[in-house]
């Protein structure tokens, strides 16, 4: 009896040693070398794992290098009337004709001597401004009267005038419209017939606005301005404002006050020659520009 019982303990002890070996085995099968990941943890999938790469950004090439820097030789100094107080000044088939502020006047100029040929003055509630062709008329603004006037080119008498909201500083001619300015950094287009306002752009240089612009030039496709109380031209793209260029004028004329100040530029397209002068100057100078190196 004693061998049997010793026989049965023995062989219920073989069961258990073996069963407990299968169950460590089963636990031990799907270990890999690494940690068990948690059944309600879910993994990202490959797709989110993928880094994000931004698109590089897009440069504004037309600004990336600047505006062109231009320097000036002067080709011919001509004399100018040093009591002119030049707010506008355009050259047309042969003729320059000028608008002055202060004592208020329209004027035919004669190129080579200086001489004022012809001249109409302004009631002295008006201040003279901007003045630009249209076909056979003079039009010429007013400062702070918001009213333009309409002038026979040949007669200087008065066909009419028309009306603005702004103050009124420097105009031009591009051929299909006019091209103001109010002393902001603002342009404004104006209908030559009607005189509404159809459309404007803000000069800036990058992200800067220009300010003070002041007399206007329509000049091969580009505006010209005068920068009111410095020493330089704004070249102007027209159609987005940005300026293209500096004529940096550093010397060509020593100010004597904060009136005498540059401001006052004509173009002859017929012979390519840029006119330049200012307020009170004696001289009127004509120009080239060549890009500084």
């Amino acid at each position: 009896m004693k061998n049997w019982y010793v026989a049965v303990a023995f062989f219920v002890f073989a069961v258990l040693v073996v069963g407990a070996l299968a169950f460590s085995l089963s636990i031990l099968a799907p270990f890999n070398g690494s940690s068990p990941t948690p059944a309600s943890t879910q993994m990202p999938s490959p797709t989110s794992l993928t880094p994000t790469i931004s698109p590089a950004p897009t440069l504004n090439t037309s600004t990336s290098n600047g505006p062109t820097i231009y320097t000036y030789k002067i080709v011919k100094t001509y004399r100018h009337d040093p009591g002119a107080f030049t707010e506008g000044l355009v050259f047309d088939n042969g003729v320059l004709f000028e608008s002055t502020g202060l004592s208020s006047s329209l004027r035919r100029v004669d190129l080579e001597s200086g001489n004022v040929l012809q001249k109409v003055s302004l009631s002295e509630e008006y201040f003279g401004e901007g003045l630009a062709v249209v076909n056979d008329s003079l039009v010429q603004l007013t400062w702070q009267n918001n009213i333009g006037f309409i002038y026979d080119k040949s007669t200087f008498s008065l066909l009419g005038n028309f009306s603005y909201e702004t103050e009124g500083w420097g105009l031009t001619n591009d051929g299909n419209r006019l091209i103001m300015s109010d002393g902001s950094s603002k342009l404004t287009f104006l209908d030559p017939i009607t005189f509404q306002k159809n459309g404007q752009v803000i000069v800036h240089d990058g992200n800067t606005s220009i300010t003070n612009i002041n007399e206007l030039e329509y000049v091969n496709g580009d505006i010209y301005a005068n920068i009111w109380l410095q020493q330089k031209i704004a070249i102007v793209n027209p159609q987005n404002g940005d300026v293209k260029g500096w004529i940096d004028l550093t010397g060509i004329y020593q100010s004597q006050s904060m009136d005498d100040v540059l401001n006052g530029i004509a173009y002859d397209s017929q012979n390519n020659r840029l006119f330049i002068t200012g307020k009170y100057w004696p001289n009127l100078y004509q120009i080239t520009i060549t890009p500084k190196t």
